[in-house]
């Protein structure tokens, strides 16, 4: 799966690390809706660092389209709200 972070370029992410990266998308649902904007911030960058961990960036000249699009480590809790809704940032 080919995934964006926005700010930063994409990287393939193997569809085996979707658990890892979907407990981290449950904890920052939490924290979203709780209004827990620390929580959020701490969360919001473990998720973008698994994603670059566990990922392959992509050169900066592909043009793959990304399913799936992550918000930029500098997002606030009201923009990622808006961004996503109810739904997460990981598809379940």
């Amino acid at each position: 799966m080919i995934v964006r972070i926005m700010g930063e370029g994409q990287v393939e992410l193997a569809d085996s690390h979707f658990a890892e990266l979907n407990k981290l998308d449950d904890e920052l649902l939490r924290e979203m809706e709780s209004g827990d904007a620390a929580g959020f911030r701490r969360t919001l960058d473990a998720l973008l660092e698994a994603v670059r961990r566990l990922g392959e960036p992509l050169p900066d000249s592909a043009l793959e389209p990304s399913e799936l699009i992550l918000p930029g480590p500098d997002a606030t809790l009201d923009e990622v709200r808006a961004m996503l809704g109810d739904d997460g940032l990981i598809p379940g």
